[in-house]
């Protein structure tokens, strides 16, 4: 494996769903070309619907991004695009669709939205990158997620996220492990570390200098040049990072 040191995940500046403004929607194709064409990597969810395609977005509920009551787990690849993301003409992207997209033009930080059990979406997201040529890397919360990466696919490059977990409805002994990224070593093992920037520097991070940090998510050149000198690469929104 090269060094990660030398790679994308740290030369490159990551857009957090994309390239997207008041008038691009988030984890949109548009979004997506935009990061393209400005030479930005791009970050992105990805979840399972219920015929068991892998889409690309962030929320459990589709109120926020499209306006409509529901879930997203409910939905059939038939309903994507119906719905219209933010009052877009832009509809929920597959991963597929925009692996298409993007054909190797920049690298992807692909994020498994997974509280359930894990594998079904990490063996189906498995099975969809095999036949992607581009540059790419997972990250998660969930370390069991990135276990069965590694246990199943051990060449793709895996991140642990991590941070506060404030507002999270989680367990305050989930939140105290995940926070202290206990699973590190006995679980995920991971190649590079995601962390909340509000957080940054701390102790649970400083023992991981062998690997990258990455802060997220860095909304401004203020809360970039703050959180510079901490982290190895960052994924941003809402402004323009120098390459």
């Amino acid at each position: 494996m090269e060094d990660i040191f030398k790679s994308w995940l740290v030369e490159t500046p990551i857009a957090h769903r994309g390239l997207h403004d008041k008038n691009i929607p988030e984890n949109s194709l548009s979004a997506f070309s935009k990061a393209v064409e400005k030479g930005y990597a791009i970050e992105l969810d990805v979840q399972l619907i219920a015929d068991g395609t892998v889409v690309v977005f962030h929320d459990k509920s589709l109120s926020r991004m499209t306006g409509n009551d529901g879930y997203l787990k409910f939905l059939n690849k038939d309903d994507l695009k119906i719905l219209k993301l933010k009052n877009s003409k832009e509809h929920i992207p597959t991963l597929q669709e925009v692996l298409d997209l993007v054909n190797g033009k920049t690298p992807i930080l692909i994020e498994i939205k997974n509280e359930a059990k894990v594998g079904k979406l990490e063996q189906s997201l498995i099975d969809i990158l095999k036949n992607y040529n581009g540059e790419y890397a997972v990250e998660s919360f969930n370390p069991f997620s990135l276990q069965y990466v590694k246990n199943h696919a051990p060449s793709i490059l895996r991140g642990q996220l991590s941070g506060s977990f404030k507002g999270e409805k989680l367990a305050w002994i989930k939140k105290f492990l995940l926070k202290r990224m206990t699973f590190n070593k006995s679980v995920s093992e991971p190649n590079f570390i995601a962390y909340e920037k509000e957080c940054l520097p701390n102790r649970f991070v400083k023992k991981y200098k062998h690997i990258p940090l990455l802060a997220w998510t860095v909304r401004s050149k203020e809360d970039y040049m703050k959180v510079v000198k901490h982290c190895d690469n960052i994924i941003f929104e809402n402004f323009i990072p120098e390459i």
